[in-house]
Protein backbone atom coordinates (compact mmCIF):
# COMPACT_ATOMS: atom_id res chain seq x y z
CA UNK A 1 0.00 0.00 0.00
CA UNK A 2 1.03 3.52 -0.56
CA UNK A 3 0.33 5.36 2.64
CA UNK A 4 0.48 8.76 3.84
CA UNK A 5 1.64 9.22 7.27
CA UNK A 6 0.85 12.68 9.28
CA UNK A 7 3.28 13.45 12.65
CA UNK A 8 5.64 10.87 11.85
CA UNK A 9 8.58 11.94 13.81
CA UNK A 10 6.61 11.71 17.39
CA UNK A 11 6.89 8.38 18.93
CA UNK A 12 3.78 6.95 17.70
CA UNK A 13 4.40 8.48 14.44
CA UNK A 14 8.41 6.67 14.04
CA UNK A 15 6.95 3.25 15.25
CA UNK A 16 3.73 3.23 12.87
CA UNK A 17 6.05 4.10 9.95
CA UNK A 18 8.44 1.24 10.57
CA UNK A 19 6.10 -1.28 11.05
CA UNK A 20 4.99 -0.02 7.98
CA UNK A 21 7.27 -0.52 5.98
CA UNK A 22 8.52 -3.55 7.55
CA UNK A 23 6.08 -4.22 5.72
CA UNK A 24 6.69 -3.68 2.66
CA UNK A 25 4.27 -0.65 2.04
CA UNK A 26 5.40 2.63 0.98
CA UNK A 27 5.54 5.54 3.37
CA UNK A 28 5.40 9.24 2.93
CA UNK A 29 5.87 11.12 6.16
CA UNK A 30 4.58 14.47 6.54
CA UNK A 31 6.06 16.63 9.50
CA UNK A 32 6.61 20.42 9.66
CA UNK A 33 10.15 19.68 10.12
CA UNK A 34 10.35 17.28 6.87
CA UNK A 35 12.75 14.94 9.04
CA UNK A 36 13.26 11.36 8.13
CA UNK A 37 11.61 9.12 10.89
CA UNK A 38 12.92 6.29 9.18
CA UNK A 39 15.57 5.17 7.08
CA UNK A 40 13.46 4.37 3.82
CA UNK A 41 10.25 6.79 4.27
CA UNK A 42 10.10 9.66 2.11
CA UNK A 43 9.99 12.62 3.90
CA UNK A 44 7.85 15.71 3.00
CA UNK A 45 7.86 19.13 4.77
CA UNK A 46 4.31 20.19 5.52
CA UNK A 47 1.71 22.46 7.29
CA UNK A 48 -1.37 19.43 7.72
CA UNK A 49 -3.43 22.84 8.77
CA UNK A 50 -3.25 23.70 5.04
CA UNK A 51 -6.02 21.53 3.76
CA UNK A 52 -5.48 22.18 -0.49
CA UNK A 53 -2.00 21.30 0.72
CA UNK A 54 -2.78 18.32 2.04
CA UNK A 55 -4.81 17.16 -0.54
CA UNK A 56 -1.84 17.36 -3.34
CA UNK A 57 0.08 15.38 -1.14
CA UNK A 58 -2.54 12.60 -0.41
CA UNK A 59 -3.32 12.05 -4.08
CA UNK A 60 -2.61 8.79 -4.90
CA UNK A 61 -2.52 7.20 -2.00
CA UNK A 62 -4.36 4.15 -0.81
CA UNK A 63 -4.30 5.37 3.08
CA UNK A 64 -3.81 8.59 5.16
CA UNK A 65 -2.73 8.01 8.63
CA UNK A 66 -2.84 11.06 11.21
CA UNK A 67 -0.28 10.22 14.47
CA UNK A 68 -0.98 13.84 14.87
CA UNK A 69 -1.39 14.47 18.65
CA UNK A 70 -2.17 17.91 20.85
CA UNK A 71 0.28 19.39 23.67
CA UNK A 72 -0.32 17.42 26.53
CA UNK A 73 -2.61 20.55 28.00
CA UNK A 74 -4.79 20.49 24.76
CA UNK A 75 -3.58 23.68 23.60
CA UNK A 76 -2.21 24.70 20.52
CA UNK A 77 -1.20 28.63 19.80
CA UNK A 78 -0.79 27.80 15.84
CA UNK A 79 -4.52 25.92 15.31
CA UNK A 80 -6.67 24.12 17.82
CA UNK A 81 -6.38 20.30 17.40
CA UNK A 82 -10.32 20.30 16.81
CA UNK A 83 -9.63 22.37 13.84
CA UNK A 84 -6.82 20.74 12.87
CA UNK A 85 -8.20 17.72 12.49
CA UNK A 86 -10.85 19.03 10.74
CA UNK A 87 -8.52 20.46 8.21
CA UNK A 88 -7.28 16.94 7.73
CA UNK A 89 -10.61 15.70 7.09
CA UNK A 90 -11.24 18.21 4.46
CA UNK A 91 -7.49 17.49 2.84
CA UNK A 92 -8.37 13.69 2.53
CA UNK A 93 -11.91 14.23 1.19
CA UNK A 94 -10.57 16.82 -1.65
CA UNK A 95 -7.81 14.13 -2.42
CA UNK A 96 -10.13 11.24 -3.11
CA UNK A 97 -8.46 9.08 -0.74
CA UNK A 98 -11.35 6.97 0.97
CA UNK A 99 -9.76 5.80 4.24
CA UNK A 100 -8.31 7.39 7.19
CA UNK A 101 -6.96 6.19 9.96
CA UNK A 102 -6.41 8.15 13.49
CA UNK A 103 -4.05 7.91 16.23
CA UNK A 104 -6.61 8.39 19.09
CA UNK A 105 -6.47 8.92 22.82
CA UNK A 106 -7.55 6.69 25.90
CA UNK A 107 -8.57 9.32 28.02
CA UNK A 108 -12.73 8.83 26.11
CA UNK A 109 -12.97 5.31 26.94
CA UNK A 110 -15.57 4.04 29.09
CA UNK A 111 -14.61 2.73 32.46
CA UNK A 112 -18.46 2.18 33.06
CA UNK A 113 -21.72 2.83 31.03
CA UNK A 114 -21.68 6.87 30.44
CA UNK A 115 -18.32 6.54 32.47
CA UNK A 116 -15.11 8.19 30.54
CA UNK A 117 -11.63 7.73 31.92
CA UNK A 118 -10.84 11.33 31.53
CA UNK A 119 -13.79 12.40 33.85
CA UNK A 120 -12.79 10.18 36.58
CA UNK A 121 -12.00 12.15 39.87
CA UNK A 122 -8.13 10.50 39.99
CA UNK A 123 -7.36 11.69 36.14
CA UNK A 124 -4.20 13.31 36.51
CA UNK A 125 -4.43 16.81 35.73
CA UNK A 126 -1.58 17.25 33.65
CA UNK A 127 -3.23 14.81 30.78
CA UNK A 128 -5.87 15.93 31.24
CA UNK A 129 -6.25 18.50 28.46
CA UNK A 130 -4.57 16.13 25.70
CA UNK A 131 -7.00 13.64 26.81
CA UNK A 132 -10.56 16.42 26.15
CA UNK A 133 -8.59 17.14 22.63
CA UNK A 134 -8.85 13.60 21.63
CA UNK A 135 -12.36 13.28 22.65
CA UNK A 136 -13.36 16.12 20.81
CA UNK A 137 -11.80 14.70 17.60
CA UNK A 138 -13.61 11.49 18.35
CA UNK A 139 -16.57 13.26 18.60
CA UNK A 140 -16.39 14.80 14.96
CA UNK A 141 -15.17 11.85 12.98
CA UNK A 142 -18.01 10.15 14.55
CA UNK A 143 -20.10 12.73 12.26
CA UNK A 144 -18.16 12.25 8.88
CA UNK A 145 -19.85 9.53 7.12
CA UNK A 146 -18.12 10.35 3.91
CA UNK A 147 -14.62 8.78 4.52
CA UNK A 148 -13.76 5.69 5.71
CA UNK A 149 -11.98 6.61 8.63
CA UNK A 150 -10.90 4.70 11.78
CA UNK A 151 -10.29 6.24 15.50
CA UNK A 152 -7.87 3.71 17.39
CA UNK A 153 -7.58 4.07 20.88
CA UNK A 154 -3.89 3.35 23.00
CA UNK A 155 -4.78 1.89 26.79
CA UNK A 156 -4.23 4.40 29.60
CA UNK A 157 -0.48 3.97 29.00
CA UNK A 158 1.32 3.66 26.50
CA UNK A 159 4.96 4.27 25.98
CA UNK A 160 8.47 2.70 24.11
CA UNK A 161 8.38 -1.27 24.64
CA UNK A 162 8.86 -4.53 22.57
CA UNK A 163 7.03 -5.72 19.92
CA UNK A 164 4.84 -8.72 21.07
CA UNK A 165 2.27 -8.96 19.05
CA UNK A 166 0.03 -10.36 22.03
CA UNK A 167 -2.46 -7.76 23.02
CA UNK A 168 -6.11 -7.46 22.61
CA UNK A 169 -8.61 -5.56 20.06
CA UNK A 170 -11.65 -3.46 21.89
CA UNK A 171 -14.14 -1.03 21.43
CA UNK A 172 -14.86 1.74 23.58
CA UNK A 173 -14.54 0.23 27.10
CA UNK A 174 -10.81 0.60 28.93
CA UNK A 175 -9.70 -2.58 28.65
CA UNK A 176 -7.32 -3.76 31.86
CA UNK A 177 -4.77 -6.86 32.47
CA UNK A 178 -5.40 -9.00 35.12
CA UNK A 179 -3.29 -6.79 37.72
CA UNK A 180 -5.71 -4.08 36.78
CA UNK A 181 -3.47 -2.15 34.56
CA UNK A 182 -3.79 -0.75 31.37
CA UNK A 183 -1.01 -0.33 28.74
CA UNK A 184 0.06 -1.14 25.57
CA UNK A 185 3.99 -0.67 24.44
CA UNK A 186 4.21 1.89 20.98
CA UNK A 187 5.32 -0.87 19.23
CA UNK A 188 2.03 -3.35 19.53
CA UNK A 189 0.07 0.21 19.42
CA UNK A 190 1.92 0.49 15.96
CA UNK A 191 1.43 -2.96 14.85
CA UNK A 192 -2.77 -2.90 15.39
CA UNK A 193 -2.24 0.14 13.49
CA UNK A 194 -1.04 -1.01 10.47
CA UNK A 195 -3.21 -4.36 10.69
CA UNK A 196 -6.40 -1.67 10.32
CA UNK A 197 -4.85 0.03 7.55
CA UNK A 198 -4.31 -3.31 5.72
CA UNK A 199 -8.02 -4.97 7.21
CA UNK A 200 -10.50 -2.33 7.35
CA UNK A 201 -12.02 -4.06 10.35
CA UNK A 202 -13.50 -0.79 12.00
CA UNK A 203 -15.23 1.49 9.80
CA UNK A 204 -16.66 4.44 11.05
CA UNK A 205 -15.66 2.96 14.91
CA UNK A 206 -13.71 3.27 17.74
CA UNK A 207 -11.08 0.17 18.09
CA UNK A 208 -8.84 0.02 21.34
CA UNK A 209 -5.88 -2.04 22.06
CA UNK A 210 -4.48 -3.06 25.38
CA UNK A 211 -2.70 -6.29 26.67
Amino acid sequence: MNILLLGATGMVGSRIAAEALGRGHSVTAVSRSGDVPVAGVTAVAADVSDAQRLSELAGGHDAVASALAPPRDGSDPQKPFLALNQSVVAGVRGSGVARLVVVGGAGSLEVAPGEALADQPDFPDAYRGEALAHRDVLAYLRTVDDLDWTYISPAAEIGPGERTEDFRIGGDRLMQDANGESRISAEDYALAFVDEIERDAHSRKRMSVAY
